[in-house]
């Protein structure tokens, strides 16, 4: 018998944890969270769980399938579950609340949100981040049940999608974009002055860079939101 082992031959470490699909999925978000997506293999994260890599063969069919439920994991909280949500005020108010689930995603878990962008989908026609075929159901029912055509739902949700995707990458990138320059200085072999300084030879970027890096994100993305569901609304009105 294996060291570590019971008699059944499963890891000790795995019959104390309880070891699941949904417990190793939420372990793997965590871990990018902390160390980021390139880091995640099953060795570095059966080791964070204490157990042996092949333990977790069990219950994920290696790394590919683990990213497929992290997207999974994280799309999933986006579905309009009608037994346990109030009723939305209109398609205005489901397209609010899905922009800003999106949204909270991406604060959350900044590292992790560009495998929910740019993640092969289970149909070619699903654009990200809204890649679940539940998530699109509820969003093609909510808009045509209130008055949309199949063809103005359709361009609602490239429009939409676009709108997120863009936004969103973006406002993901600017939270994890300190620990990315440190690590590219240090690489570059550059200290943090050397780097300010070089700045120097770019007058204009010098002279406004402090008004460059302001974050005016939430309003950014509050008026840009609402311009879109205008022009929705000037589209279904016609």
């Amino acid at each position: 018998m294996a060291i570590g082992t019971d008699p059944e031959g499963v890891d000790t470490a795995e019959r104390r944890l309880r070891l699941s699909r949904e417990l190793i999925i939420s372990a793997a978000v965590s871990f990018v969270d902390h160390n980021g997506l390139a880091a995640l293999t099953m060795r570095g994260l059966g080791k964070e769980l204490g157990v042996e890599a092949m333990s977790l063969y069990r219950y994920v069919n290696g790394r590919e399938d683990l990213l497929e439920g992290i997207v999974e994991s994280m799309v999933s909280e986006l579905h309009l579950d009608p037994a346990t949500m109030e009723p939305l005020n209109g398609w205005q108010g489901y397209l609010q609340w899905l922009a800003h689930g999106v949204r909270r995603i991406a604060h959350e878990h900044p590292a992790v949100f560009p495998l929910i962008a740019t993640r092969h989908p289970a149909a070619p026609w699903l654009r990200p981040p809204l890649r679940s075929l539940k998530v699109v159901e509820d969003f093609l029912s909510e808009l045509i049940s209130r008055g949309f055509s199949d063809e103005s739902a359709i361009a609602a949700y490239r429009a939409f999608s676009s709108f997120l995707l863009g936004h969103l990458l973006l406002e993901a990138a600017a939270r994890t974009k300190h620990d990315v320059m440190a690590e590219s200085l240090i690489q570059a072999g550059l200290s943090q002055d050397s780097f300010e300084s070089s700045i120097t030879q770019y007058p204009q970027v010098s002279r406004l860079g402090t008004s460059l890096s302001e974050d005016h994100s939430d309003n950014e993305f509050e008026a840009s939101l609402e311009n879109m569901l205008d022009r929705l609304d000037r589209t279904l009105a016609h």
